[in-house]
Formats: structure tokens, sequence, C-alpha cells
């Protein structure tokens, strides 16, 4: 078992930046990859931004390549998403993952609402 917190969600203006950290307890020396996901209202949860926990290879989706970034801390057993740039569209509710195998992610956290005013 793996037991996920986010914090850092908040309203901020487009063009803002914000930080979302999510932090890891339980089982954390098995995780294979974690990873931010979001949901905004009547759409399908997506995947944001992953991240190999060991290597730290990383992936993006194309709308937030080269805005996001997620970084992890494998001392604190943390993973953050540091969101700059934001936009309208980025308004979501924001999850943090974690995979214990390729492509399985298993652990949710209860999600951090990021609003983005235009």
């Amino acid at each position: 078992q793996v037991q996920l917190v986010e914090s850092g969600g908040g309203l901020v203006q487009a063009g803002g930046s914000l930080r979302l950290s999510c932090a890891a307890s339980g089982r954390t020396g098995t995780m294979y990859r974690m990873g931010w996901f979001r949901q905004a209202p009547g759409k399908e949860r997506d995947v944001v931004a992953t991240i190999h926990w060991s290597g730290g290879s990383t992936f993006y989706a194309d709308s937030v390549k080269g805005r996001f970034t997620i970084s992890r801390d494998i001392a604190k057993n943390t993973v953050s998403l540091q969101m700059n740039s934001l936009k309208p569209e980025d308004t979501a509710v924001y999850y943090c993952s974690a995979a214990l195998r390729p492509a399985s992610y298993d652990y949710w956290g209860q999600g951090t609402q990021v609003t983005v005013s235009s």
C-alpha cells in the first residue's frame, strides 16, 4: 500500500505559476513510477506528467510541455509539479498517483483543485 497526500492547489490568474507537491508513505521503496493526472469537469482523467521513481526519466502530455516540470525527491518521498504560464484550460482537479509496476497506477491521492482565471 502507498498513501499519497497532495498540496499546493489554488486560484491563479492566467500566466501565473503554481507548485503542487505530493507526499508518499507506505511501500515507497517499491514505487516504479509516479505521476500527476488531472480531471476537468465533464471530462476524463488525463495524464499530465510522470516520472520514473529511481531513474528520473519523465513524460509530459503535449499540452503542458515546456510549461510544467515534474520532479521527485527520493529522500523525502515527494513528487512535485511546477506549473508555469498557466492557462484557463489547465483548470482541473489534479491527482497524484503511484505505480508499483509499469502502466499500473493503483494508488491515488485525494486531489487538489487548480483554478486558472482568464
